[in-house]
């Protein structure tokens, strides 16, 4: 069920409506993990970890949408923030932890745009994001495919 907040965004051409594709979803899903699993490379530095598990979360978001027909608009600016800030409405995130992982999009901006340097602290609490959105989307996407398969008719 599309919620109207998504279907505003689309006639305002910050998502665009995309047709199913568990293809794409498992692909994507299938990053988010790889994502997340370089994030733990302790090897690497803190600023990379950083980015593989806000892309873990970011993916996620992506799929969120996905599920629900839809896929920010790329084209325009802050297609990142409109994918976090529409977590709410795709995988019920509470408003809180959506407005977290909106820091965590800013702190990975910093890094990557300012170079501002990653704390341990902004480390932990992106990873700890990452595998809890994550798990959720993986929830939500295997609900989606029960649904689908009782829907077919069997």
């Amino acid at each position: 069920m599309t919620s109207t907040f998504l279907a505003n965004l689309a006639k305002i051409g910050q998502l665009d409506a995309v047709p199913e594709s568990p293809g794409l979803v498992q692909r994507i899903l299938a990053a988010a993990r790889q994502q997340l699993k370089d994030a733990h490379l302790a090897q690497a530095s803190n600023e990379t970890r950083f980015d593989c598990a806000y892309n873990a979360i970011r993916a996620s978001a992506d799929i969120g949408l996905l599920i629900n027909g839809f896929r920010t608009s790329t084209g325009r600016p802050g297609h990142h923030q409109t994918a976090i800030q529409c977590l709410g409405h795709t995988l019920s995130i509470d408003d809180p932890t959506v407005r977290l992982l909106d820091g965590l999009r800013k702190q990975r901006s910093g890094s990557n745009y300012d170079g501002d340097m990653v704390t341990a602290g902004a480390l932990s609490e992106c990873l700890r994001q990452a595998k809890s959105i994550l798990a959720r989307v993986e929830a939500a996407v295997i609900s989606k495919e029960a649904g689908a398969a009782g829907h077919s008719g069997g």
